[in-house]
């Protein structure tokens, strides 16, 4: 898969040092995943949560912290939608990220 703006990752876990191994591994394991299907993501990823319009929401660093990503399967990209702590999260809506 090819993740459509890790520089949003990297400005992340600047600011929040803890996040970077766990946003990293996610990274690298995105970056080498071959995901058709929501199930494919399931079979890794089991807190995963998939909301319209082929987004999914990632618990990242023991559920600290959440990454929504948009994909688009058949080409195989991942776009970055949004990387937060748990509390900014909450505040946002996660369908029109």
């Amino acid at each position: 898969m090819h993740v459509i703006k890790k520089k949003t990752l990297v400005d992340f876990w600047c600011k929040h040092a803890d996040a970077k191994v766990p946003l990293g591994t996610w990274f690298c394991e995105a970056k080498g995943a071959q995901w058709k299907t929501p199930q494919d993501i399931k079979a890794r990823y089991r807190s995963a949560d998939f909301l319209p319009g082929n987004r999914v929401v990632f618990n990242i660093g023991g559920n600290k912290y959440r990454l929504i990503v948009k994909i688009a399967y058949v080409p195989g990209l991942i776009y970055i939608r949004f990387v937060g702590t748990h509390a900014e999260y909450d505040k946002i809506d996660a369908k029109k990220v």
